[in-house]
């Protein structure tokens, strides 16, 4: 468990709070890029870490993210004009470029220079693997993020954005909590002997600090092999996954294998908008519209199943459409769509999660391990130093792992060849 202090520590996000001014240290994803894609098209809303801001893509195509609100009287720009290179307020006419200076006030004399003495605060973006990341720290900002992600062509990646209504840090842990996956998304229950099988129910976890973070194996014995999975942790908040193998009863390998994973960005302390992607394993495979839609309608997230707002369809206001039926004869949960269960248990744990009430088990070493490290960040950040996974070069020739190992003995090579990038 956590002190209340620590807990304190890692879930507050606002601006001149620990865990705020380490997430600032990164590059963050902030929107898709086809959230953006028109120049001179409408702004878009953002809330980042607290802050609210506003994005809009000007008339030659740079991006621009800054303060929600004209410098004038506060007035949203979500409301105004992009156009001829600037964000104009609705209101009093104001003008913006994309680096927050103010270039025209058609409010003052032609003569005054009072434009000159006004800007908006505003934070440099990037572009890369179909998302617009933003840095909000202070300068210099580090190198621009280098996961396997970014480097695959258009052909063989793609993302979708959701958004929950609870902590980051929670989400984040459900993401590393690899030994849930064999029960809250089993969905042939059958014969639940399984559940008095602990080696096949439960995974042996060994997790391996690195310059990043961390990676960590869960090996299952099937009894007939071994089924081998890595994951990646990359500070502050980013898991990378395999899904290269048949599972879940399934007889043949997927037609994309995929490495797939999730970053989580906190909007707010209670909100969270989750980057969920995937890119074919394969650099020969390309990843196609039609295997990725179905991917997403398995996880629960097909275009029908997501408002506007981002949020699932299936939430707590409605119980996830939890089906008790289908949950006594066929899935654990009778919750559909593998993600709308991890949501549905994430947002069920309350807003922000009192860890000094819980009895961690023998599983839950990876987070363990995580919240020391974003503890250890805090502290280097708060001394001035560089918290690990900044430096992009720490990360760009990891992937994860998911195959099947025919002995134990083989387990150690398989490992080292898989879990090297090939883009």
């Amino acid at each position: 468990m956590l002190s209340k202090e620590d807990n304190e520590r890692l879930t507050r996000v606002g601006e001149g709070t620990p865990m705020g001014n380490v997430f600032r240290r990164y590059w963050l994803p902030a929107l898709l890029s086809s959230e953006l894609a028109e120049a001179d098209g409408p702004p878009v809303r953002v809330r980042l870490l607290g802050e609210d801001l506003v994005a809009f893509l000007d008339t030659t195509g740079a991006i621009g993210l800054v303060d929600a609100y004209c410098a004038h009287r506060r007035a949203p720009l979500f409301l105004g004009r992009n156009e001829k290179c600037g964000l104009r307020c609705a209101y009093h006419g104001w003008k913006y470029d994309r680096s927050g200076k103010c270039v025209d006030l058609p409010t003052e004399p032609k003569e005054s220079t009072y434009k000159d003495k006004i800007a908006l605060t505003a934070y440099p973006t990037w572009e890369g693997g179909g998302l617009i990341w933003a840095y909000m720290g202070p300068s210099p900002a580090p190198p621009p993020p280098d996961y396997e992600l970014v480097r695959a062509p258009a052909t063989h990646r793609y993302a979708t954005r959701t958004v929950q209504d609870c902590n980051y840090l929670q989400a984040l842990e459900g993401g590393l909590d690899s030994s849930h996956a064999t029960i809250l998304h089993n969905m042939t229950i059958g014969d639940l002997t399984w559940l008095d099988d602990f080696e096949r129910t439960t995974p042996r976890l060994d997790v391996r600090p690195t310059d990043y973070g961390f990676e960590y194996s869960g090996i299952r014995n099937l009894k007939d092999r071994y089924w081998v999975r890595v994951y990646q942790y990359i500070m502050p908040a980013t898991q990378i996954r395999g899904r290269t193998v048949p599972v879940r009863h399934e007889r043949r390998t997927p037609r994309v294998p995929l490495m797939n994973g999730h970053f989580w960005v906190p909007i707010d302390d209670v909100t969270v908008s989750v980057i969920n992607f995937s890119y074919s394993a394969d650099p020969k495979i390309p990843l196609d519209a039609e295997f990725a839609a179905d991917a997403e309608d398995d996880y629960g997230r097909a275009p029908g199943e997501v408002l506007p707002d981002l949020r699932l369809k299936r939430n707590a206001e409605n119980d996830y459409m939890i089906d008790r039926n289908v949950q006594k004869t066929q899935t654990f949960t009778g919750i559909k769509g593998i993600n709308t269960q991890d949501v549905a248990v994430q947002e069920g744990m309350g807003k922000i999660v009192d860890r000094s009430k819980e009895h961690l088990g023998s599983t839950d070493r990876a987070i363990v391990m995580m919240r020391r490290l974003l503890l250890e960040a805090c502290r280097t950040v708060e001394a001035g130093g560089v918290p690990k996974g900044a430096d992009p070069s720490s990360y760009r020739a990891v992937r994860a792992v998911d195959q099947y190992a025919e002995n134990e003995a083989a387990i150690p090579e398989l490992m080292s060849r898989e879990r090297t990038a090939r883009y």
